[in-house]
This record gives structure tokens, sequence and C-alpha cells, in this order.
């Protein structure tokens, strides 16, 4: 969900995904081959050792239980590295995501952190470099002492053999010897991999600290049919109450709105009176705490993501583009659109023109984040790749925030004519964009406070009359 998103760092995810599930790659990987190849070697070993002798079999494998022993010490000891080790290479990645993202480089340079990102990512490779130091020398004494006691063994066998009443031949007493060097290495091999297995084990918790996590916005069991293409578009919050994740007050409090379908409601309000929190739990991006947003009378909590992402179209104030060109950035909300259909939604949001005037048009590559535009263009590219969607139901959150008067003046008069037989809420702090609204709600405090047309507001002289004065 997006709270998850909300709480947790960019790099660290990245880590997890790439550096713990590779880690366990190549140890699972390495360890089947391992596994099967050394236990068939020291199974077949110690059924030919038997045959010669059981007695000295028996002398043999009495240094398995400390070996086991000293084993399963090492590979505690190297868990715990390893659950450090990985929490620092988290931190590292966060270090570089941060610090070498176009927006983190335009941030050190404005304040003149760059000595101190330096610094960070010195200290933290440095810490990193002695955690893996530290895990390949951990419990070394240990498997030394362990290789010490197998390579003493052979003298004991000898000793053994030349006590009274021994009956085993030179022969059979050489071929005995040799077949036990040829145990003790699998057996070696095989310690060497529970304390790979035992180490790994810090990654599988990391990973299925994640896959375990509850999912809290998901596809409904039994899942309501619709065709987004007949959806009418009447959009009602009945009774919504709802606090983000860790807070200890309601972001908004039993909220009671109706947006018929086709018309045009417009929120405005304070900045953090919950305007913005209404138009995430009319994307589903959250679900109620109580109360419901109902689309046709369907709760969108039983209908399928892909269905309300294709009814719904969000269009916020943070604009998020991908490093990729244009024409990619348009299809990215509609992967079959033709260019044809991308053309005429930049013309919607009256972008064409720019882009057409670039020199390699729609095929520029926008940059990281977008930073190829200026953060009006950004916006009606976002703008245009919402509407190439042809949602029922358009949210405008602050879409046009980044617009110069005369671009936001071109682009609301496209909003209007795209409004027509479709339903809009639109959330502005700038009333100019909202006075032609069929109905204009103001929100304090996470509560409906007035409710109105743009002239009956102002009439009212309330809260709405003071924003406008």
């Amino acid at each position: 969900s997006i709270a998850f998103f909300t709480r947790t760092r960019t790099g660290e995810v990245q880590s997890r995904i790439t550096n713990d599930v590779g880690g366990l790659q190549s140890v699972v990987t390495a360890t089947a081959t391992s596994i099967a190849a050394n236990l068939t070697t020291a199974v077949a070993t110690a059924v030919a050792m038997a045959a010669l002798s059981w007695r000295l079999s028996l002398i043999s494998l009495v240094v398995l239980p400390p070996s086991i022993w000293l084993t399963r010490r090492v590979a505690r000891m190297r868990r715990e590295i390893t659950t450090a080790q990985q929490r620092e290479l988290a931190d590292l990645n966060v270090t570089i995501d941060e610090g070498l993202s176009i927006s983190g480089a335009q941030l050190s340079r404005t304040l003149g952190t760059g000595p101190a990102l330096v610094t960070r990512f010195t200290g933290s490779s440095e810490r990193l470099a002695d955690l893996e130091l530290r895990s390949q020398l951990a419990g070394r004494w240990r498997m030394a002492s362990t290789g010490v006691i197998f390579a003493a063994i052979p003298a004991v066998i000898y000793l053994g053999a030349g006590l009274p009443g021994t009956t085993l031949t030179i022969g059979t007493l050489i071929a005995f010897t040799t077949l036990q060097s040829g145990l003790f290495r699998p057996l070696t091999g095989l310690l060497g991999i529970s304390v790979s297995l035992v180490s790994s084990l810090a990654l599988f918790a990391r990973i299925f600290e994640y896959l375990d996590l509850p999912v809290d916005i998901d596809d409904p069991e039994h899942p309501v049919a619709v065709d987004p293409a007949r959806v009418r578009g009447d959009v009602r919050f009945s009774g919504v109450t709802f606090a983000y994740p860790g807070s200890d007050r309601n972001a908004v409090t039993d909220i009671n709105l109706d947006a018929p379908a086709g018309t045009t409601l417009a929120l405005v309000g304070e900045t953090g009176s919950g305007k913005s929190t209404l138009a995430a739990l009319g994307a589903r991006l959250y679900d109620p705490d109580h109360g419901r947003v109902t689309i046709d009378g369907i709760d969108v909590r039983d209908l399928r993501l892909a269905d309300l992402a294709r009814i719904v179209g969000v269009v916020s104030q943070e604009t998020y583009l991908l490093h990729t060109t244009v024409r990619e950035n348009l299809r990215y909300a509609k992967p079959d659109a033709t260019d044809a259909e991308i053309e005429d939604a930049a013309r919607a949001a009256r972008i064409h023109e720019l882009i057409a005037g670039l020199p390699d048009g729609y095929d520029t590559v926008v940059g990281s984040r977008g930073h190829r535009f200026s953060g009006g263009e950004k916006q009606r590219i976002a703008i245009a790749r919402t509407l190439l969607r042809d949602p029922r139901v358009l949210i405008l959150d602050e879409a046009t925030s980044a617009l110069d008067t005369e671009t936001e003046r071109a682009v609301q008069e496209a909003f209007d004519s795209l409004a027509l037989g479709r339903t809009t809420i639109t959330i502005a702090h700038r009333l100019s964009t909202v006075r032609g609204a069929d109905r204009i709600v103001v929100i304090d405090h996470g509560r409906v406070v007035e409710s109105g047309t743009h002239t009956s507001l102002l009439a009212a002289e309330g809260r709405y009359a003071s924003f406008a004065a």
C-alpha cells in the first residue's frame, strides 16, 4: 500500500530486492550442488569403511558431535554479522539513492553538503568492509580446531590397530585410512555448507519481513463485475472518517459528499485541511476507517484495482515522470495507445505544440524525474497522460498549481470541455479555477464547514468569502 512506501526508504527496498535476494540465490545455487556431491561421497565412503571395520568406523565418527557443536557456534556468529552487514548495505544504498538522484544532487549543491555526503558514504563503506572482514574471519580458529581433530584421527586409528588382539592387516589399515581421508573432506564441506545456510537465515528473515506484511489495499475476494466504459461516474462519500497510520488524530471526519455523474465538485480549504486525503480515498490509495466511498453505488473496495484505475484518473500536484521518452511516458497510462491518440491527449492538455517543436519531438527523453521540462510542462504532460486513459471520474489535486496564469487558463478551458459527461473532483487553492464548479465544498480541519456554488458562498460571507477576499 501507499502507507508502506511513505514509511520505508527507497534504498532499503532496493537493497532487499537486489542484495538480499541475490545473496540467497548464490547460497541456494551453490548449496544444492554441494550438498548432493558431498552427501553422496560421505555416505558411500562411510559404507565402505564400515565394511572394512565397523569398530574403527565408530572411532572415526566420534569427532562429529564436537565438530557439529563448533560449527553451530560459528554459524550463529556469522548470522549476526550477516544481519548487520545487510543493514549497513541498505544504509549505503539509501545514501547513494538520496545523494546521486537529480533532486539529491541539486539539494547538496545548493546547500553545500557535498563533503558531508562524502563523509557519510566513506563511513558506511568502511563499516561495510569491516563487517565483511569479520564475516570471513568469524570462527576461523574453531574451524581450524576441527581440521586438527580430523587430522589426528588417522594417528588414533594406527595406534588402535597396533593394540594386542587386533586382526587388521596392513592392506586393510591403509585402505581404511585412505577412505577415512575421503570421508573427512565431504564432511568438512557439509559443515561449511551448514554455516552458510544458517548465515543465510538472516537474508531469509529480511526478505520474509516484507513478504509477511499484510496487504492493506488488495483486490476483493468477490469483486463486483463492472464495465469501466459503461460507468456513469456518480461519486459519493458516506460518513467517511480516516486517520493516517501512526497518527492520533483524524485527517477527515464524518465526510458526506455527493458528486453526481457529469458534475464538477470543488474542494477548497487551507493547507492540511484534508482535501488531498479525500482525493486519495477516492482513488483508493487508502481505505477509510469508517464509512465508504462509492461509484455508481458500488463501494470502491468491491472493485478490482485494475477496474478502479480505469474508472478514476488522478493528476496530483507532485508530478512524476519516468526517465524515458515523452511518448513512453504518455503510453504508460495506455500501453496500446496509438500515436494519434497520444497527440490528441497532448493537444487537450495544451502541450502538443511544445513537444512537437523539440528536435526529437515525442521521442525526447524527459530525464530523471522529468527535469528536462519545467514544472508547468511536466504537469501538462501528466494531465495528458491521465486524459489518455479517458477515466469517467477525474480527480485534479492541485493539477494546475505549477502553471502560469495564461497556461492555467488554457488548460482550464481544456478541462471544461473534457469534463462534459465526466465527473470531476477538483482540489485547488486558487479560487479562479473553481468558480464554475457545480458545487464547492469548504474543508476545515477534516470536516465540511460550507457547501454551495461560488455565488451562494460569497453571499454567505463565511470561510469561502474570506478566501476570496
